[in-house]
């Protein structure tokens, strides 16, 4: 998938900045070409759960974060990202005291 296509499917508007950050982040995710389709996929399957993939302000990763309104469709979320990391062999790591995961990359 082409850059610009991936970060207008993300939600973004595509600028020079924010296609070298998604280079920086393609680089910096183990066997990204494996999982690319995989992140995008849950990106459109979370969006229910009022949740979402999108670029790290401060790590060059993407990150899931759940912005749910309730606690019920907070864990549907939670679940729906346990499947995938297991489904896919896709490490991600959940930060404390927050509703955000980082995807780490491909788990061989």
């Amino acid at each position: 998938m082409q850059r610009e296509a991936m970060l207008i499917q993300l939600g973004y508007a595509p600028n020079d900045a924010l296609v070298k950050q998604l280079q920086r982040i393609e680089e910096n995710t183990a066997g990204y070409e494996k999982i690319q389709k995989h992140i995008m996929d849950l990106h459109d399957h979370l969006k229910v759960d009022e949740s979402y993939v999108a670029m790290s302000n401060t790590n060059d990763c993407f990150k899931i974060k759940i912005e749910s309104p309730s606690l019920e469709i907070a864990q549907e979320a939670h679940e729906k990202i346990r499947h995938f990391s297991e489904k896919f062999k896709i490490t991600v790591n959940k930060l404390d005291n927050k509703e955000t995961y980082y995807i780490v990359g491909f788990n061989h």
